[in-house]
C-alpha cells in the first residue's frame, strides 16, 4: 500500500484488539483496554497513537495510514443495555400493535405468565393511510394529522422515527412521504423499511427498521467521533454478514456482530492456509464466547433474534454463550456458577486493579495458566502496571474459606478456581455441541479453531470434553477477530422481494436480472444475481450479493 501503515481493529467488550501492517510489510499486534477513561476516549484512536509513535493530543497523520478497519461493539452494547436513540414508531392507522404483539410466539407453553420481549419504540405514531396488497389506495395519506403528530413528537425530544406501512415494501409512496414529513420537522434519523427490509411481512420488516432508527444514531455518532480523529483516512467498518463497507453505509442493523464476524472470516482463511475445511470456530473472549461452524463456506442467517429483539439482516451464524474470562463467579451457599453476569473492562476482573469481583481470568491467575510477567502491562491508574496476582489469591482464600464453613468442603483456593474453570468449560462445550452435534454433524471429525483473548487458556479442556483430536491456535489467535478483519472483502448485499404467478414451467435457478431503483437506498440499477421464485409459493424474497 505504498509503505503506509494498514490498521485492523475489533473493540471488544473487554478489550480492543489492534493487528497493524507497518509498512515493511510486518504485521504487530497491541491489545487495550475498550474503557479506559483515564487514559483515553476511544481505545481504537489511542492504538492508533501508541503503534505510531504519537502523543495522546498529537494530531494523527493521514499521508501514514492507508487505511483503517474496524469492527465495533458500540450498537450491540446499545441493544443489551437498552440505551439507543428514542424512536417513535409511525405505522398504518389501525396497526400501532402489531410489532408488540408480533406472531404471538410462546418458546416456554407452559408459564403462566408471558413475559414479551421489550420494545423498543417509545412512541407510536398511527397515520391515517392504506394501500392495498395491488397497490390500489384505499386510504389517502392524511399529510396534516401526520405532520402534526411528528412535530409533537419532534417537540418532545424524539429525533428517530421508523416508517412503517402495510405493503410499503412493494408500493413505497406513502412511505417516502412520512419519510419527507419527518425530516422537514426535524428528525434527524428516519428509517423507511422500504429502504431498510424491502421484503414482504409487516412484523420482521417493522422490527428491522425500528432497530435500525434505534442503534443507527448511536453509531453514526461514534463513526463521526472515530473520522474527526482520522480525517483523510479511508475507514472501513466490518459488517455483521462477514464483509466490510464505508462509513457512510454503516448501518445500525448490520452492525450487531461487527466484531464476532471478523473472527469467523479469520477462522476460516486460517484454517483454509492450515489445510482444513471443516472447523468449529472457538472465540472465547472476556465478556463471553461466540462458536461458530464452518464447512467449506460461511452460515449466514437472514431471520434472527438479539437481545431479545427480532430482526431481519443477514448475518453470520455465531452461536454466543455467557462465558468468557470476565465471567464473574458466584457461590450461593451450596453451587459454583460462572457468569452470566461479567466483571467487563471497568471494574474488570479482581487482578485488574480495579477492584472488581473474582473471575474465570482470575482463576487462571491463580492456577497459573496466566503468566503475570508475559501479560500486556495495562492496569492500574496509569495503565503501565502488571495484573495483580496477589489480589487474586487473597479473595480465593476467601473464598475457599467461605465454601469450608458453608458446605464442610475443605478444598483449597487452587481447587476452588479449577472447579469454577470446569464449569465455565462445560458451559463453552454445550454451546458447541448446539451448532454441531444437535445438527447431526460428527464434531470428532472437526478442527477446533481456537482464538480470542482467552481461547488459549481453555483449549485442551473443551477439545477432551467433545472428544476432538485436532486444535489450531494461530500465532494471532489472541487478536484473531482484528486479523479476520483485515483479511475480509468489501461486501454489499441487497435484499429484493420478488412476487410471480405460479406456473408448472420449470425456472431457471437463476437469472440475471436488474435491480429495480429506488428499492434499495444502494441499488443504482446494476445487475446482480438473483434466485428465480419456486413453484411452491407465490412469491418469495430473493437476495443477491454485490
Amino acid at each position: 500500500m505504498g509503505g503506509r501503515w494498514e490498521f485492523w481493529i475489533d473493540r471488544g467488550g473487554t478489550f480492543t484488539d489492534i493487528v497493524a501492517r507497518r509498512p515493511d510489510g510486518r504485521l504487530v499486534a497491541r491489545k487495550l483496554l475498550s474503557e479506559n477513561p483515564a487514559a483515553y476516549r476511544d481505545a481504537a484512536v489511542a492504538g492508533i497513537r501508541l503503534l505510531l509513535g504519537l502523543g495522546p493530543a498529537e494530531k494523527i497523520p493521514a499521508e501514514r495510514i492507508a487505511s483503517v478497519r474496524l469492527g465495533t461493539t458500540v450498537a450491540t452494547n446499545a441493544l443489551l443495555e437498552r440505551k439507543g436513540e428514542p424512536t417513535v414508531l409511525v405505522i398504518t392507522r389501525g396497526f400501532g400493535d402489531a410489532l408488540r404483539i408480533a406472531y404471538q410466539n410462546r418458546p416456554r407453553i407452559f408459564d403462566r405468565r408471558i413475559l414479551l420481549p421489550e420494545v423498543l419504540y417509545q412512541r407510536v405514531i398511527e397515520a391515517g393511510e392504506r394501500v392495498g396488497a395491488h397497490g390500489e389506495i384505499l386510504t389517502p395519506l392524511d399529510e396534516d394529522a401526520v405532520t402534526a403528530e411528528l412535530k409533537k413528537a419532534c417537540a418532545d425530544g424524539f429525533k428517530a422515527a421508523a416508517v412503517v406501512c402495510m405493503h410499503g415494501y412493494r408500493y413505497p409512496d406513502h412511505e417516502k412521504r412520512i419519510g419527507d414529513i419527518a425530516r422537514a420537522a426535524g428528525f434527524t434519523q428516519v428509517s423507511e423499511s422500504h429502504r431498510t427490509s424491502p421484503l414482504m411481512k409487516l412484523v420482521s420488516r417493522g422490527d428491522t427498521t425500528v432497530v435500525d432508527a434505534y442503534l443507527s444514531p448511536i453509531l453514526q455518532r461514534y463513526v463521526t467521533e472515530v473520522a474527526r480523529e482520522l480525517q483523510g483516512v479511508r475507514l472501513l467498518f466490518m459488517q455483521s454478514n462477514g464483509g466490510l463497507t464505508d462509513a457512510a453505509s454503516f448501518r445500525g442493523k448490520d452492525s450487531i456482530l461487527s466484531g464476532p464476524a471478523g473472527g469467523i472470516v479469520g477462522m476460516a482463511r486460517t484454517a483454509a492456509e492450515a489445510g482444513f475445511t471443516r472447523v468449529i470456530g472457538f472465540d472465547m473472549g472476556g465478556t463471553s464466547t461466540d462458536v461458530s461452524h464452518f464447512a467449506g463456506e460461511f452460515e449466514r442467517e437472514y431471520e434472527t433474534q438479539v437481545a431479545g429483539v427480532r430482526m431481519r439482516a443477514p448475518m453470520l451464524s455465531i452461536h454466543t454463550v455467557a462465558a468468557g474470562g470476565g465471567s464473574v463467579l458466584h457461590f450461593d451457599g451450596s453451587r459454583y456458577r460462572a457468569g452470566p453476569d461479567s466483571a467487563g473492562a471497568a471494574p474488570g476482573p479482581a487482578c485488574y486493579r480495579r477492584g472488581g469481583p473474582l473471575t474465570v481470568t482470575d482463576a487462571n491467575v491463580l492456577l497459573g495458566r496466566i503468566q503475570p510477567d508475559h501479560f500486556p502491562n495495562v492496569f492500574g491508574e496509569c495503565g503501565d502496571q502488571p495484573l495483580d496476582a496477589a489480589i487474586t489469591e487473597t479473595l480465593f482464600t476467601g473464598l475457599s474459606e467461605q465454601i469450608t464453613e458453608a458446605t464442610g468442603d475443605t478444598r483449597g483456593p487452587e481447587e476452588v478456581a479449577a472447579g469454577f474453570v470446569e464449569i465455565a468449560v462445560a458451559n463453552m462445550a454445550n454451546a458447541i455441541k448446539k451448532i454441531s452435534v444437535q445438527r447431526g454433524y460428527d464434531v470428532t471429525e472437526y478442527l477446533l479453531n481456537v482464538f480470542g483473548g482467552a481461547g488459549g487458556q481453555h483449549a485442551c479442556a473443551v477439545a477432551d470434553a467433545l472428544g476432538m483430536t485436532r486444535v489450531l491456535i494461530h500465532p494471532l489467535a489472541g487478536v484473531l477477530s482484528a486479523y479476520g478483519i483485515g483479511l475480509a472483502d468489501i461486501i454489499a448485499m441487497r435484499e429484493q422481494a420478488v412476487a410471480a404467478r405460479w406456473s408448472t414451467t420449470p425456472a431457471p435457478r437463476s437469472r440475471r436480472r436488474a435491480c429495480p431503483p429506488g428499492r434499495s437506498p444502494s441499488c443504482t440499477g446494476r445487475t446482480c444475481a438473483t434466485r428465480a421464485p419456486t413453484p411452491r409459493s407465490s412469491s418469495r424474497s430473493a437476495r443477491s450479493r454485490t
